[in-house]
């Protein structure tokens, strides 16, 4: 076995109430001037009042940038960095979802190191630690809080892209699973199927040994190991257990507490692992037509899987086990057909504003992106067999 690490946030904590900690969070940091990075929504729920009490409490200055829409264009992500200048802060708390939490990261980088967000984006390029940065969830899906990407839209170019690299792992993240209740049906779902895609893509990952990485590159992600394997086994167990639940019944604190876990568990996983195909052909699909990312993956990903399925037969197989919680076979691509069903994901591209001229360009620019190509089990060997996929999911 080639030799494999394994990295998360500095510290995590986790559980209900967990935000009364964040003054002993910000202190360890050295912290007295903090720049959250939150949104509206929030404020009206009451959940941005909830993290910032124990803070001001505790003598910490805040101050509040709000990202106005999400998957937040490089724009906003400027003018973030523009406010938390103008504030001074000595550490920077993304809330929220994963839009809110990867815009605190670039906020953190920037006022760390200049230049542009642009400038950063692929694999360590960041060129040393950021300003220290607190992140804590809101909803139970991207794994933001544990991870090394970054993601946001570049404008001009109308694709996702991302940052990646170890110094954005936050140096604390805090998991309050209480936060996660006033987030909607349609949030859940699509936070909930975005966390299994995590789990999936990086249990169903080409091997750490065969990692395909050029010599003299550098990357966050390795392949399938071990740990990661835990990781995703755990997320995609509780996601089938929960997130019906959670959807069904946002009060129900149990459904709750095992989202929150399943996603900072799908982020460890994916963040050492990898993502692969279902996040390149995203990407370009999420820049074009602005749908969120979680319902992105979740619409692409049982055709993804369907593709990688003679290359992972013993890991689908034990995916439908763990996803139907039933002891015999049960299809891992019909059971998350279901679960999409069930939950309320869009099915077709179709049903979310892709039209079928756009689809060439999406495979043209989903091909392009080596860094998550080289992750997944089979190996598209050309645009026009990304195309197929597109075609399937049309």
């Amino acid at each position: 076995m080639r030799t494999w690490t394994f990295q998360s946030a500095g510290n995590l904590l986790f559980g209900r109430n967990a935000v009364d900690q964040l003054p002993d969070v910000a202190a360890g940091l050295g912290a007295k001037r903090v720049f959250v990075v939150a949104d509206a929504i929030l404020e009206r729920a009451g959940v941005l009042s909830r993290v910032a009490a124990p803070l001001t409490a505790a003598g910490i200055a805040l101050d509040v940038f709000h990202v106005p829409t999400p998957e937040p264009a490089v724009e906003v992500v400027r003018e973030g960095v523009t406010a938390a200048r103008a504030f001074r802060p000595d550490a920077v708390l993304g809330l929220g979802g994963g839009s809110n939490m990867d815009t605190a990261k670039l906020v953190a980088l920037v006022l760390a190191h200049g230049g542009d967000p642009l400038d950063y984006t692929g694999d360590c390029r960041v060129p040393g630690p950021v300003t220290p940065l607190i992140c804590v969830p809101t909803t139970a899906g991207t794994g933001s809080e544990v991870s090394a990407a970054a993601v946001f839209t570049d404008t001009a170019k109308q694709i996702k892209v991302s940052c990646l690299s170890p110094f954005l792992r936050p140096d604390a993240a805090v998991v309050d699973p209480f936060l996660t209740v006033s987030c909607p049906p349609k949030v859940t779902a699509e936070s909930g199927i975005d966390a299994l895609t995590h789990a999936i893509e990086a249990y169903t990952a080409v091997d750490n040994d065969a990692f395909p990485l050029p010599s003299g590159e550098k990357t966050v992600y390795q392949g399938k190991n071990p740990l990661a394997d835990a990781m995703a086994v755990q997320c995609i167990t509780l996601v089938g257990r929960f997130l019906r639940r959670a959807v069904k019944n946002g009060e129900d604190l149990d459904a709750r507490d095992g989202m929150a876990l399943a996603a900072t568990l799908g982020g460890m996983a994916f963040s050492n692992a990898g993502v692969a195909l279902v996040h390149a052909m995203e990407y370009p699909v999420g820049g074009a037509v602005h749908v969120s990312h979680g319902a992105g993956n979740g619409l692409l990903l049982p055709y993804v899987m369907e593709f990688n399925r003679s290359t992972r037969e013993e890991e689908f197989f034990k995916l439908g086990i763990l996803l139907s919680e039933r002891a015999k076979f049960e299809d891992a691509v019909e059971v998350v057909k279901q679960l999409r069903q069930d939950i309320g994901i869009p099915l077709r591209l179709r049903e979310i504003g892709v039209t079928e001229d756009m689809l060439p360009g999406f495979a043209a620019k989903a091909f392009a992106i080596k860094r998550l190509m080289r992750v997944n089990p089979r190996m598209p060997q050309s645009e026009e067999e990304i195309l197929d996929i597109y075609r399937a999911a049309y």
